[in-house]
């Protein structure tokens, strides 16, 4: 049976999970005197994780995604690396306040124009206890991360926030917790670029707090090395009037996945989840969101689109939460899938759960080819094949970025997925 397979999953992957959490609590246990921040949070999030571990595919949240070619990585704490100028020029040349963190830790003389952010601890913050189990493991090895207040009326403009995964030895694993919070009226652009090389594992966790009439516009980057497992965590919480506007596009790392969850606390409220994957060869990535609708007339977008090659697989997992509060709610999901291969795979999870009658919210997928039409039309044309392929390609993925207001930031995306589909093609 292969371990893809969601029901009767191997014991195997069971064992090698308890493993891999074991050898991540007796790294707590030897590093937990030198670890920065409360460590009664840290103790917290100790006893669950003996109590919890890893997710598995047994967990409905996971069905789409093992975990057991991470369980069976042996991680050490990363080290200190300085030669990374080979990643930093693949940042985006953006004229904007850069902060950089190195296998999780933040490195100030990598960093540029520097806003008032406070780093040196991980921003625990009400995060601390969630049952979310990749949220208890950054909560028990996090060591370092950023902490961004935005005072009300203020806009901010852009912040780059940069993660350089790196691999020496030994792969390392790191855990970075950052924490972002919006004053009443305030605005911010932060784009998050995660570049690398070598073996990893980068479990990062941020957290966003908007205030009223706020609006925080998150782009997110994501080109892992081949060889690296990204699985990120994001929670935002929108008052009203505010707006949480995000925007992933994943083109890196063998094995990805990112989880949102947004909270519209308050009234006209909203939210936009959108998100591209360009995934080839044997790589596995899963997008997954939960947005909970928790007053009346919030609003919620989830656009996905997946580019799937070779032997790729995607997954989309979103769902809409509507409490009986929130009336008027308008919420809308759409997966659209390109496969490229017939050995190429997508999950497509889409979920609504009302309790709310006057609602409107709606989901959709489709699932092809390349449009043999289209393709047909190009070649009349004397275009060759595979430049046909590659402006079809690029066009779909095109539609994915047309929602990145900020142009710096979009011309960014649209040169890593250029660099990207050129490696693929080759």
């Amino acid at each position: 049976m292969n371990d893809a397979t969601p029901i009767g999953a191997p014991t195997g992957a069971a064992a090698a999970l308890r493993n891999a959490a074991t050898a991540f609590l007796a790294r707590y246990d030897a590093e937990k005197s030198a670890l920065p921040g409360d460590p009664a949070i840290r103790e917290a999030a100790a006893a669950t994780f003996r109590a919890t571990g890893l997710p598995g595919m047994r967990e409905e949240a996971w069905r789409y995604t093992s975990l057991r070619d991470v369980a069976e990585t042996i991680f050490a704490a990363p080290g200190r690396h300085d030669d990374v100028a080979a990643l930093l020029a693949r940042l985006p040349a953006l004229d904007a306040p850069r902060l950089v963190f190195v296998d999780g830790r933040f490195r100030k003389d990598l960093s540029a124009d520097l806003p008032t952010v406070r780093t040196g601890a991980p921003a625990f913050g009400t995060l601390a206890r969630t049952g979310e189990k990749l949220v208890t493991l950054n909560t028990l090895l996090a060591e370092d991360g950023a902490a961004i207040e935005i005072a009300a009326g203020v806009d901010a403009g852009v912040l780059v926030l940069a993660s350089l995964g790196t691999s020496g030895a030994e792969a390392a694993s790191f855990h970075p917790r950052h924490a972002i919070r919006l004053g009443r009226g305030a605005r911010l652009v932060l784009l998050e670029v995660a570049v690398g090389s070598g073996k990893y594992l980068h479990n990062p966790v941020l957290s966003a707090d908007i205030a009223e009439d706020a609006v925080l516009t998150h782009l997110r980057l994501q080109t892992e090395s081949p060889e690296a497992y990204h699985l990120s965590t994001v929670y935002a919480e929108v008052a009203a009037r505010a707006t949480y506007d995000s925007f992933l596009l994943t083109l890196g790392g063998k094995l990805a996945r990112s989880e949102i969850h947004a909270r519209l606390a308050g009234e006209n409220a909203v939210a936009h989840l959108n998100a591209a994957q360009l995934l080839g060869g044997s790589q596995h990535a899963d997008f997954t969101t939960i947005v909970s609708h928790d007053a009346p007339a919030t609003a919620s977008r989830q656009t996905v689109r997946n580019v799937l090659d070779g032997r790729s697989r995607g997954v989309f997992q979103g769902k809409i939460e509507v409490a009986r509060v929130a009336q008027k709610t308008d919420g809308y999901q759409m997966n659209k899938t390109l496969l490229l291969s017939p050995h190429a795979e997508i999950d497509a999870k889409p979920q609504l759960e009302i309790y709310a009658d006057d609602v409107k919210c709606s989901h959709g997928a489709t699932i092809g080819a390349l449009d043999p039409e289209q393709f047909f039309y190009l070649r009349s044309r004397g275009i060759p094949e595979t430049e046909a392929r590659t402006m079809l390609v690029r066009a779909f993925l095109a539609e994915a970025l047309d929602p990145i207001a900020h142009e710096g930031a979009r011309e960014a995306m649209e040169a890593a997925i250029a660099a990207r589909w050129r490696e693929q093609a080759a």
